[in-house]
């Protein structure tokens, strides 16, 4: 099977497990079921915004969910059921390290759980140390491995964190280091991975500015025998609007990027507001789908224009 993707992919992420649990309701260590289901009724509340999106006009063939399973609840079944795109992450949640958040039982999961996507968070700098990203690419192969032999598709978010002489090279600004050193550490990063025998069919990237980068970042995704159909979309990193626009109205236009993958920049306000109990669970849901739909509308603007 071919690696690749051929349709447009506009995902709501909330697989968010340790951080959420910390920053919404300041549990720490493992959760207890109460805790669990009190979570699990903020992450549905995320996904009834989606549903909202959907009733509004957001395509369903298109519309996709990125949600875990400790957290996620029944909104796997009934992404599933609604026709939507299910993702949902192999990786332990937290570590700088990827690591199989199910062991030597991943596979059990994946299959019990059906997914579309199959996806992994990986931060690996190609500078960084060469015996932990050795380490990862192992792993990270026996999982591309298993998916492409199970005909499952492999959805990979890449995060290129600065190595500390080369934040120092850009005299400690973060901006000057995602603008003028990030995007080839990716494009050098997605070489090394393919380099691995890891095959991903979509990259999850952080933005980038220019796009002249999206075309260097696509090139990359589709060099090697095989790899024409390999797609990429935005990841939203928690930026303020501005910023996200930004990134989208720069890859849009790209033929090889093919839609967004946004978290945080969507519902993190809103579900605040409705965990402090500042608005109701309507108004809550309302705000998600304005915010998902908004993202989309300027994603489709920037590719027709």
């Amino acid at each position: 099977m071919k690696p690749g993707y051929d349709q447009k992919l506009y995902i709501l992420a909330f697989d968010h497990r340790g951080s959420f649990q910390k920053k919404f309701f300041g549990i720490e260590g493992d959760p207890d079921p109460e805790q669990t289901a009190m979570i699990a009724d903020a992450k549905h509340l995320i996904f009834e915004g989606l549903q909202q999106a959907v009733t509004a006009g957001a395509d369903a063939l298109v519309t996709g969910v990125l949600v875990d399973e400790q957290f996620g609840g029944t909104v796997p079944e009934e992404a599933r059921a609604q026709g939507l795109k299910l993702a949902m992450p192999a990786e332990r949640s937290g570590q700088n390290m990827f690591d199989f958040q199910y062991g030597e039982q991943f596979g059990e999961h994946i299959e019990r759980l059906h997914p579309d996507f199959c996806k992994v968070l990986v931060r690996y700098n190609p500078d960084g140390d060469a015996a932990e990203n050795r380490e990862q690419l192992g792993k990270l192969k026996r999982l591309s491995d298993w998916l492409h032999s199970h005909e499952r598709k492999f959805l990979f978010e890449l995060l290129v964190p600065a190595e500390p002489a080369q934040l120092e090279s850009v005299g400690g600004d973060t901006d000057r280091y995602d603008s003028e050193l990030r995007p080839e550490l990716m494009r050098r990063a997605i070489a090394e991975i393919q380099d691995g025998a890891i095959e991903v069919d979509i990259w999850k990237i952080e933005g980038v500015e220019a796009r002249s980068d999206c075309e260097m970042l696509v090139a990359q995704a589709r060099s090697g025998q095989g790899r024409e159909g390999v797609v990429c979309v935005v990841l939203g990193r928690g930026a303020d609007d501005a910023k996200v626009d930004e990134w989208l109205q720069a890859a849009a236009p790209v033929d090889g990027f093919v839609g967004f993958a946004i978290g945080r920049s969507i519902w993190w306000e809103p579900l605040k507001a409705y965990v402090d109990g500042k608005i109701d669970r309507a108004a809550g849901a309302r705000k998600i789908a304005e915010n998902y739909l908004r993202f989309v509308a300027v994603y489709e603007r920037a590719k027709t224009s």
